[in-house]
């Protein structure tokens, strides 16, 4: 029996399409990128969301683990500054993406800490102000020390 293709689908769809997606949502945190990578259509994954309760849940899972991901890596980003020869990382849109998603980031983990849904929300507003203000301080001393600069009796 062959499976019904959807517009954008190169009709080879492998069968293990639905774990190769949630891998690659919980590395991208990117629906589209996610169905491109596994060579499905994006709106084959969003009805099987609406029609799988297990499906839905994890798309959930996967989406956390994606956040706790790019939580992490703007973290080290902050911590150690985005080396110029390495890969693209915008670190202001790391942090708003994270800002658009806490509400939802919050109510998953205090499902999974089985905490309320307040703190685990003021936990993340705290780490988000924490990496704005390393954002803030990174900024300020590449501003006040021009690049080749040294520091006096360096």
């Amino acid at each position: 029996m062959r499976p019904q293709f959807r517009e954008g689908e190169n009709g080879r769809v492998s069968t293990k399409w639905r774990s190769l997606f949630l891998d690659y949502l919980a590395e991208t945190s990117n629906v589209t990128e996610a169905a491109k990578r596994c060579g499905a259509n994006p709106s084959r994954a969003y009805k099987l969301r609406r029609t799988d309760p297990e499906f839905a849940r994890q798309w959930r899972d996967a989406l956390l683990e994606g956040y706790e991901h790019l939580e992490l890596e703007t973290l080290r980003r902050l911590r150690e500054g985005v080396p110029p020869d390495g890969p693209k990382f915008d670190i202001a849109n790391a942090l708003r993406l994270l800002a658009l998603h806490r509400e939802t980031v919050a109510r998953e983990r205090a499902k999974i800490e089985n905490s309320d849904e307040a703190s685990v929300l003021a936990s993340l507003n705290r780490k988000l102000e924490a990496m704005r203000q390393n954002e803030l301080a990174l900024a300020g001393r590449k501003r006040a020390k021009p690049d080749g600069a040294h520091e006096a009796g360096a």
